[in-house]
């Protein structure tokens, strides 16, 4: 048995040391791989490059794409902004080759108990090698090439040009690449008059932009820029009184509104994507020669640039257009002091095809014709709230949609199901935290929200026969040499039946006719479209607008608001809707929604759904008057048809004696004749609805009253009964009944 245990254990051992060997000979293998690699200076010293980025017509886009314009040298910068960067992020560079490997291996056992690649311990150096050498993904090959590079750099370069090279390259977010450039975006400054407490906010934003940026984040950048003074000053590089300064100034942000304006141009969204597409940064997207060739189309992105303008919008704003067909991004236009791509808002109502009106059609849970009880409720522990606080009794899931009523929102949401809900959501590109699990999501409540590019794709399910796929802004993309190393493959996924697509753009061509989108009325298209306005909490000022419309051709999202959560005075069926009018008014769009096959048109009993709020079919009896034509799915069409005008149901009759009078009491109906004969005089009542009373003089002892009710427009179908009263002084009840 030791035997056996000791021949076990030397095969493990020996295992162990072979496995050792052969990830040495993995790693040294790449690393001697990485040693022979070409160091491109080109990447290294050009002060700025610019990225080639074309139209649908494969013409140039002009717009400014230049990476790394502005480039500040060393020499310009004062001693506490290198320090700065160096403090809080390679406390030893001067005194290292490129690599710390105390670093190095405190990551590695970080990583090992995250399960995952998540920290790095980059020296400078190898973050300049990141950034000028390799792709960004995060894989232990790319890590190995990285510390073979950085000891290239190390042994080729000085220690100040590598620090010059770091700084001009480095990302500072909101598009800056270098610290020139940064240093004119969020303070209008050249870097070379950065304080320390500036210098310190712009070190601290380069480890996560978005988590650290102090237009989107500001106590996060804060407490990022305190971090880096503190070490500073225990490196012995800021005094206590230096130090003490500083953390105590705020941040004052002085954005440069010319580098706005491009942050969030079309091109931009371009490179953007060709970023994660490629895995390479920006500069050497440009460095390598790179052509990006887009779906813009000018007339479009022309059209919505003029739309917007018009309007003399004040706050941040959004615009942009999808065909619905290719999934392509043909136009777009942003205006804020962040990435409007980058961030996410509430949707408001716009949510609420999405989210709950596609998923509750497909399900054949509702028709559009279906009936909501409008009404206060409470569902969950969630109290919704109509706005103005106004509640409108039964209304159809149509006017509901179309009129954006909260409450019936809600509540087809507890039919179908917030999970059911958020799957069909995510199918078409909206994305949810986990904390997003309440009914707050029917009126797009949601812990982060959308983009207008999530938003817009969203909708274009609808135009598309319940299809979907992720808009894109690039068709493909060249290498220097005009090889093809990229091209967009449409990926299509049906999301919803081509029949509950066309039946919820049924219900949003009536919001853009008669609803809060009627603005669109005007255009004479066929069009659909919803609003949203997202409320500041507890204020009546408004934080988010919305309009979403769509053609059968391509879809146009407006979106107005603040990402500083500066209150604005618009609302979605307001400046946006006009905006999206506009646009349409200005393009040749005449395209129409075509009926699919497996929807059609059928009678229903219009009494039958006010009075009893069921939707059954009308029979072939029903004068006209009394029916309606709705729409329906092939696959979800009423069960139920109408005895209404085939026979003719019981009424009630409470009646009484009173001062010699006979008062009889009923509910009426509009459709439906009363007569009542007594001493051969007849009383009728035609065309009332609701609680009726009759009165009927007493001229007997005893007397006699005849009742006939019957359709008004088919007399010779009829019920009727007899009421005997007998005259007295007194009060007298005779309440007779009859029961269906």
């Amino acid at each position: 048995m030791k035997k056996f245990i000791k021949i076990t254990l030397i095969i493990i051992l020996l295992l162990f040391i072979t496995a050792l060997i052969g990830v040495a000979f993995y790693i040294s293998s790449i690393y001697i791989n990485a040693k022979a690699m070409k160091l491109d200076e080109d990447a290294l010293s050009s002060p700025y490059v610019n990225v080639e980025v074309y139209d649908n017509e494969n013409k140039p886009i002009k717009e400014d794409n230049e990476i790394n314009k502005s480039y500040a040298s060393l020499n310009s910068l004062s001693e506490n902004t290198k320090n700065a960067f160096i403090s809080i992020e390679d406390k030893n560079f001067y005194n290292h080759n490129g690599i710390n490997y105390k670093r190095i291996i405190k990551a590695m056992l970080n990583n090992l108990k995250a399960g995952k690649l998540k920290e790095g311990g980059s020296t400078i150096t190898q973050q300049l090698v990141k950034n000028t050498q390799l792709t960004s993904e995060k894989t232990f090959e790319r890590k190995i090439k990285e510390v073979a590079l950085a000891g290239k750099i190390e042994g080729k370069y000085t220690k100040e040009q590598i620090l010059e090279q770091y700084l001009n390259i480095i990302y500072f977010g909101n598009n800056c690449y270098g610290i020139e450039s940064a240093s004119n975006y969020y303070f209008s400054k050249s870097a070379k008059e950065l304080s320390v407490e500036e210098a310190a906010m712009l070190a601290g934003i380069i480890k996560s932009p978005a988590k650290y940026s102090p237009i989107k984040n500001y106590d996060n950048s804060l407490a990022r820029r305190n971090l880096v003074l503190s070490e500073m000053n225990k490196d012995g590089l800021l005094s206590v009184e230096e130090y003490n300064r500083a953390k105590n100034t705020e941040i004052v942000l002085n954005i440069n509104r010319e580098h706005k304006n491009r942050l969030n141009s079309y091109c931009q969204a371009a490179i953007d994507e060709a970023e994660n597409i490629l895995g390479l940064p920006a500069k050497q997207i440009a460095l390598k020669g790179y052509k990006i060739y887009t779906y813009q189309n000018q007339e479009k992105q022309k059209a919505l640039a003029e739309a917007i303008k018009n309007q003399q919008i004040e706050s941040d704003y959004a615009g942009i257009v999808i065909d619905n067909k290719k999934h392509s991004v043909v136009a777009y236009i942003g205006n804020s002091n962040y990435k409007i791509l980058d961030a996410k808002r509430q949707p408001g109502s716009c949510i609420k095809p999405v989210l709950v009106y596609s998923p509750a059609l497909n399900e054949d849970i509702i028709y559009p014709c279906s009936q909501i009880l409008d009404e206060k409720t409470t569902i969950s522990d969630y109290s919704p709230k109509n706005v103005g606080g106004i509640y409108h009794g039964y209304v159809s899931v149509r006017e509901a949609l179309s009129k954006s009523i909260n409450i019936p929102a809600v509540k087809v949401l507890s039919y179908v199901g917030i999970d059911k809900a958020k799957s069909y959501a995510e199918e078409m590109g909206i994305e949810f935290d986990e904390k997003d699990d309440s009914y707050t999501l029917a009126l797009g409540g949601m812990t982060y929200g959308v983009n207008i590019k999530e938003l817009a794709g969203a909708y274009t399910t609808f135009a598309n026969d319940g299809k979907f796929s992720i808009p894109k802004f690039i068709s493909f993309i060249t290498d220097k040499n005009d090889k093809l190393v990229y091209i967009n493959k449409t990926k299509e996924k049906e999301v919803l039946r081509e029949d509950s697509a066309y039946l919820l753009t049924d219900m949003l061509k009536t919001c853009a006719e008669t609803g809060t989108a009627k603005k669109l009325a005007s255009l004479k298209k066929d069009i659909a479209s919803k609003t949203g306005t997202v409320g500041k909490p507890n204020s009546k000022e408004n934080l988010d607008a919305w309009n979403i419309a769509y053609t059968k051709e391509q879809t146009c999202g407006v979106w107005l608001g603040n990402l500083d959560n500066t209150p604005i005075s618009y609302a979605g069926g307001n400046q946006p809707t006009e905006i999206v009018k506009s646009y349409f008014k200005s393009i040749n769009d005449n395209s129409h929604f075509i009926i699919p096959n497996n929807v059609v048109e059928r009678q229903i009993d219009s009494t039958e759904l006010n009075e009893n709020h069921r939707v059954v079919l009308a029979n072939i009896y029903i004068p006209e008057r009394y029916t309606q034509k709705e729409l329906f799915s092939t696959l979800n069409l009423p069960s139920d048809i109408s005895s209404k005008f085939t026979k003719v149901d019981k009424t009630i009759f409470n009646s009484r004696v009173e001062n010699n009078n006979a008062i009889i009491n009923f509910e009426a109906k509009d459709y439906m004749t009363y007569v009542f004969i007594t001493n051969n005089e007849k009383t009728t009542i035609s065309g009332k609805n609701g609680a009726q009373s009759v009165t009927l003089p007493l001229t007997q002892t005893k007397q006699n009253v005849e009742i006939e009710y019957f359709y008004t427009l088919s007399p010779e179908n009829k019920e009727g009964e007899n009421i005997s009263f007998i005259k007295t002084n007194k009060t007298q009840k005779n309440n007779k009944k009859w029961f269906i």
